[in-house]
Order: structure tokens, then C-alpha cells, then sequence
């Protein structure tokens, strides 16, 4: 199915098709190197080792990455310097559901490498942005970092029992996919 979407979907210029392939089946990608659209992975990957053979084959031309999932800033920047090496672009991982801390950290990784991609990036709630001060936001599609020492994003106590958090399960839309047990 694959092969047959990346077929179908070849002329229409696509920036890339993310995810095509489920992580357990990443052996796959060598089926689909032959497409004339890039092709981006790792967004569910949960160990930057996931990564290697994908990027070591050059199997894609997008690392999909989810920092606090692979374990945070250390582990992610070897696994750039990797994608440095190989030519593998960068795209890390960032909707909403991601903390404004996650958000600074994406941002972090993407001015400190050339391998720099894009960057998916949502723009969070007035109330996120009161409790997380320097929370990055994006303006014309710009993504700024703080001038403040550290990731530059602080947290604001008073704020914070301002906006106490929803309900377990109700902020969050992809938690709704889930049944109670998981």
C-alpha cells in the first residue's frame, strides 16, 4: 500500500510523506527508495538507534524527532550529528500536544545543526503561554529563540493556579482515541 500511495500521489510535489511505513516495518524503506518523493520517519521511533539504518542507507530524507520521547537533548543531538554525515534533513516533532519546554528544545536542536529541515510547530494557548513565559510562538512562520539563558521558557507559578490542568483525558485529542485501559 506503500508503493501504491507513493505511486498515486507522485506528481503532486509533496514536501514529504511522513510515517508511510509503521517503526516495526522500517525494513521496508529499501521497497520504497526509488520514489521521487522524500520520504520522512522516526516521529514514533522511542531510541534514536531506530534511526541507523534508515539514515546510514539513506532510506530517508527526513528524521522525523520527537525529543522528550528519545530521551532529550543529548541523545537527540548525536543522533543529528548522524543525520549530518548521512545528509538526512531534520524535521522534529512539533504539534500541541508537545510542552512549551519541548517546543524550546525543538528549537534548540534546529539552530545548532546545518542538517536543519523544517520545523512543525503549533501555537499554543494564551494560558500555556502565561504559565510558561518565552514559550516559542511562531510569527510568519518564524520560530524565534529566547535571549534568555537555558532554553529561554520559565514557569510562572501564579499563572499556573490561574490555569489548573483539565481533566486526565480531556485535553488532549489523540488521548480521546483511547479507551479508559488504554
Amino acid at each position: 500500500q506503500a508503493r501504491q500511495f507513493l505511486a498515486a500521489t507522485a506528481d503532486a510535489g509533496l514536501f514529504f510523506v511522513e510515517d508511510v511505513l509503521a517503526p516495526e516495518d522500517a525494513d521496508y524503506f529499501h521497497d520504497l527508495r526509488t520514489t521521487r518523493t522524500p520520504l520522512a520517519m522516526g516521529e514514533l521511533f522511542h531510541d534514536v538507534t531506530q534511526f541507523l539504518p534508515l539514515v546510514q542507507a539513506r532510506l530517508i530524507d527526513y528524521a522525523r524527532i520527537r525529543v522528550p520521547t528519545l530521551g532529550g537533548l543529548t541523545p537527540v543531538r548525536k543522533l543529528v550529528a548522524l543525520c549530518e554525515l548521512y545528509g538526512v534533513r531534520t524535521a522534529p516533532h512539533g504539534p500541541g500536544d508537545v510542552s512549551p519546554i519541548g517546543h524550546a528544545a525543538n528549537l534548540a536542536l534546529d539552530i545548532s545543526t546545518p542538517s536543519f529541515g523544517i520545523q512543525e510547530a503549533a501555537t499554543l494557548t494564551d494560558a500555556t503561554r502565561e504559565t510558561f513565559p518565552g514559550t516559542p510562538v511562531p510569527e510568519n512562520g518564524i520560530l524565534r529563540p529566547s535571549a534568555t539563558p537555558g532554553l529561554g521558557v520559565d514557569f510562572d507559578e501564579s499563572a499556573a493556579r490561574d490555569h489548573p490542568p483539565p481533566e486526565p483525558g480531556q485535553h488532549d485529542r489523540w488521548a480521546l482515541l483511547r479507551s479508559a485501559d488504554g
